[in-house]
């Protein structure tokens, strides 16, 4: 690794632009990332109680409810043939949304991922959803698209006609020709599951519409029904009028996808001892990240190269002044008894880096 100062600038870290071109030269047909559910980080199968925070289970899906632990979510191997996993989502309780009220599953689109679209003017694109979906209810669902803003929205449906039985939906989506949709590195569609809401978030189905929106009126409301349960797998998003074929894309290149949105370590970083109660712990990012990420973790376990024994912090601390999309450096705290400026390697605890839309 190379890293150098220059001017004020600060610390420069190597250009990983031909690692994320090479992550993406296999084409991206599927505008939707880990659509088969295969890579989950944070959460390794572990169910995750959704709040009324964005909790994200697996990698680039989240939940979220207007009332915390209504629904519970987690990846799955019951899966239709040719997928591997799914990601399952489980009513905790006989719920009945209030009119205020949304319960939902979402991926974020980046801009950068989906301007060849034009939404938002004349040439704006028509766009295929399909999925593969199971539940122990039956009836006509729904979910939406939305702007980075949620002040323009379509609302789809589709239906189970099979209860626990996995079957394929398709929906066709004329592209926005109003409002404004961002090319960005900011959020370019949003994709909401609906799991249920009440009126304020609910519209009238297949058309576009301005407002923040969850699903279509007079839908099946999965936490209607306490231990209700829904599959989904094989999300696909894709320019045009017609679905094709699942894109398989291997899974070291849908890591590297989800790797510029959020990876995390638990070993592996390399440094030295500033301070008997401070380390400096350095590395890059696996691929360039989409903003400069946060960082967090649990507290680190170091190890001091020719000094035996190892030590741990109080409490998780890292300050990351230094820091872009393709590096850092982590100024670690709240250790002590260090040697000043003996090498280091971090040997356990954890350290997330997150650049989510």
């Amino acid at each position: 690794m190379t890293i150098s100062f220059s001017g004020t600038s600060g610390l420069t870290f190597p250009d990983n632009s031909t690692q994320a071109t090479a992550a993406t030269g296999f084409g991206f047909k599927n505008r939707i990332i880990n659509g088969a559910m295969m890579i989950d980080q944070r959460n390794a199968g572990a169910s995750v109680t959704i709040t009324t925070g964005t909790d994200y289970v697996v990698d680039r899906f989240f939940g979220q409810g207007s009332i915390t632990s209504k629904f519970t979510a987690q990846q799955s191997s019951t899966v239709p043939t040719g997928f591997k996993n799914s990601l399952l989502f489980t009513s905790s309780a006989a719920t009945t949304p209030g009119a205020s009220d949304y319960y939902y599953f979402a991926q974020p689109i980046e801009g950068l991922n989906v301007y060849d679209l034009a939404w938002g003017t004349a040439s704006a694109s028509t766009v295929t959803l399909s999925f593969w979906v199971r539940s122990s209810l039956t009836g006509t669902f729904s979910g939406a698209v939305l702007n980075s803003a949620t002040n323009r929205s379509y609302a789809f449906t589709y239906t189970i006609n099979a209860a626990n039985t996995f079957e394929q939906k398709t929906v066709t989506i004329a592209g926005d020709t109003s409002g404004t949709w961002l090319t960005t590195n900011g959020t370019g569609i949003l994709l909401r599951f609906a799991l249920g809401a009440g009126s304020s978030f609910l519209q009238t189905a297949n058309a576009w519409s301005t407002g923040n929106v969850v699903g279509a009126t007079g839908t099946t409301q999965l936490i209607s029904a306490s231990g209700a349960t829904f599959y989904i797998t094989g999300v696909q998003l894709e320019k045009g009028s017609t679905a094709t074929s699942f894109d398989y894309r291997p899974y070291g290149t849908e890591l590297a996808l989800c790797q510029r949105y959020y990876w995390e370590t638990s070993k592996g970083l390399g440094g030295s001892v500033a301070s008997s109660t401070t380390a400096v712990l350095v590395g890059r990012n696996p691929v360039t990240m989409r903003t400069t990420p946060t960082v967090s973790g649990t507290a680190i376990e170091i190890f001091q190269l020719t000094v035996a024994g190892s030590k741990t912090q109080s409490s998780f601390n890292a300050n990351t002044t230094i820091s872009d999309t393709n590096g850092f450096a982590l100024e670690c705290a709240n250790f002590s008894s260090l040697s000043q400026y003996y090498p280091v390697g971090m040997n356990s605890g954890k350290v997330t880096f997150s650049s989510e839309l």
